[in-house]
């Protein structure tokens, strides 16, 4: 029973992170109907500028709660601005062509962060700081529960509470849900749709620089391909609960963070990764909508 809850709160830990990613897709693909494959490596990005933020800022040397929230802030900043760049150069010229295009655009766009990232930060790992000194808030018998989970949880909750008052309490947020309704309807009703799809890059973006920085806190191991596979289980978790569907995104990515979890400390680690890709497999094949997501049918 100790291994069983000390595996559930790692879990999830780990499966607060993915919905934040997920968070993300689901995000892009409610409003463009597009998979942004490049998702992942924003997460990577996340991750890198808080590590060089905390050095270049001297909060590496200097542990505090000030300044996680400081990099943490920053990171996201800089990732929704690359966001929106991202969808400005590489995703805008071709929103009109095949849908195709547009996939195979986020497929090379993602490449181009995975290896611009060894080019730029190295090729070789990196040893995220201790921004925040971890300790054991609670521990009975074999269950601990450290600071850096509950920061973990809590501050991604924080995060998912956010998101979801602005989509549903702000005009923004109407504006999105109203795009992705239908371009051509908002258009004629006055909302920009570059500005709303622009914000909703930015707000994805920033979603995964979150959980990059978080990331580096629990695993201070980082480096410039660390976010192919928890993009691609990310991506797995918004299919699972329903993608376009946020709180399909974040059952679904708890949902996936608990079940790796479990499956890693009870049979073997080396099944973890193979974990999100048979719930794939599964998903699509009993039921392709996803948990909370609706069969639609299109007329030709």
């Amino acid at each position: 029973m100790d291994q069983l809850l000390q595996q559930l709160i790692n879990g999830l830990a780990w499966g607060a992170i993915y919905a934040l990613i997920a968070l993300g897709y689901t995000m892009v693909y409610g409003v463009l109907r597009l998979i942004n494959f490049a998702h992942g490596d924003v997460y990577m990005v996340g991750a890198m500028m808080a590590y060089y933020l905390a050095h270049w800022l001297g909060f590496a040397v200097a542990p505090s709660t000030i300044g996680f929230v400081i990099v943490l802030t920053s990171s996201m900043l800089i990732c929704g601005a690359l966001g929106a760049l991202i969808e400005l150069v590489a995703y805008r010229p071709l929103r009109n062509r095949p849908r195709m295009s547009m996939l195979i655009t986020a497929i090379g766009v993602s490449m181009l962060l995975e290896f611009g990232g060894q080019r730029v930060f190295g090729p070789d790992p990196k040893f995220f700081p201790q921004l925040i000194e971890s300790r054991s808030l609670f521990k009975a018998g074999a269950v601990v529960l450290t600071n850096i989970d509950l920061l973990v949880i809590c501050v991604s909750l924080f995060l998912m509470v956010v998101l979801r008052f602005i989509v549903l309490r702000t005009k923004i947020g109407l504006a999105v849900r109203a795009v992705s309704f239908s371009f051509e309807t908002s258009s004629l009703m006055g909302i920009n749709v570059n500005t709303v799809i622009s914000v909703t890059f930015v707000i994805g973006s920033a979603l995964a620089a979150a959980a990059g920085a978080m990331v580096g806190l629990r695993n201070p191991k980082i480096e410039p391909l660390m976010g192919v596979l928890p993009g691609v289980k990310a991506f797995v978790a918004a299919v699972l609960g329903g993608i376009g569907n946020f709180p399909g995104a974040v059952v679904g990515g708890l949902v996936m963070g608990v079940t790796e979890t479990l499956v890693a400390a009870y049979f073997s680690s080396t099944y973890r990764d193979a974990v999100a890709f048979v719930i794939l497999i599964v998903v699509l094949l009993v039921r392709p909508a996803g948990l909370f997501g609706k069969v639609t049918v299109e007329k030709v």
